[in-house]
């Protein structure tokens, strides 16, 4: 097998995973000495934890005034929606881009847009289905408020889902972070709210296919004058 299509099905694993592969691991070895056909059905467990965490690379675009998805997955909302209040975005709605997860989804999250993280806010909560639309105010959620170099703000949520258990977030306030840089990731099937910041254009449809860091949702059009 050549090295091109060799890194066509053999991804990099995020390290968050390991331990997790190296359970799922085990208990195939265990598997295998008791019967064999479980052993193999505890091999295709082992291969979904690896192919769970794993972490691609990704090329972000290059031009300037693009948001990118934070999230693989599948667009599941897109209308206005006031954000959550432990942001510090305001009560005015913005435009809410859903990304819904499946467990089959690359998990990485990436930023959006570069920016200085404002607020970084964790709220525990329930764990029902994230492609409900009710998911964004009763779940376990960790947002960001990010502040754009022009002084805009928009947020990023994620969500914990049924099957999700633990959010990550790895940004810490005050940071600054480029377009697409990794910032968190949720175990195991979960969504990412976008806040659009004043003035920005989404690029997206329900039910579109979404590429953590390469797919772009949503132009940055110039603040009105005087709205900075």
């Amino acid at each position: 097998m050549s090295v091109s299509m060799l890194s066509t099905f053999v991804k990099p694993m995020h390290p968050e995973g390991r331990r997790f592969l190296a359970i799922a691991a085990g208990i195939t070895l265990i598997l295998f000495l008791l019967w064999a056909p479980l052993g193999w059905i505890g091999t295709g467990l082992t291969v979904w934890v690896y192919y769970f965490f794993r972490d691609p690379h990704r090329v972000v675009p290059d031009r300037p005034g693009l948001m990118v998805s934070p999230a693989d997955g599948i667009v599941s909302l897109l209308e206005p929606a006031v954000p959550p209040a432990e942001l510090g975005l305001g009560a005015t709605p913005m435009m809410r881009v859903s990304v819904f997860m499946s467990v089959f989804n690359c998990h990485v999250n990436r930023l959006p847009a570069a920016g200085r993280i404002v607020t970084v806010a964790y709220r525990a909560g329930k764990f029902l289905n994230a492609s409900l639309d009710k998911a964004s105010d009763d779940n376990e959620r960790n947002g960001m408020a990010v502040e754009l170099d022009d002084g805009r703000r928009y947020g990023v949520v994620q969500i914990a889902g049924l099957v999700a258990r633990r959010i990550l977030c790895w940004a810490q306030e005050g940071e600054r972070l480029e377009t697409g840089a990794r910032f968190g990731l949720i175990r195991f099937g979960s969504r990412l709210d976008i806040f659009l910041p004043e003035g920005a254009e989404p690029l997206v449809a329900i039910g579109q296919t979404m590429v953590a860091g390469e797919t772009v949702i949503a132009s940055l059009r110039p603040p009105a004058d005087g709205q900075r």
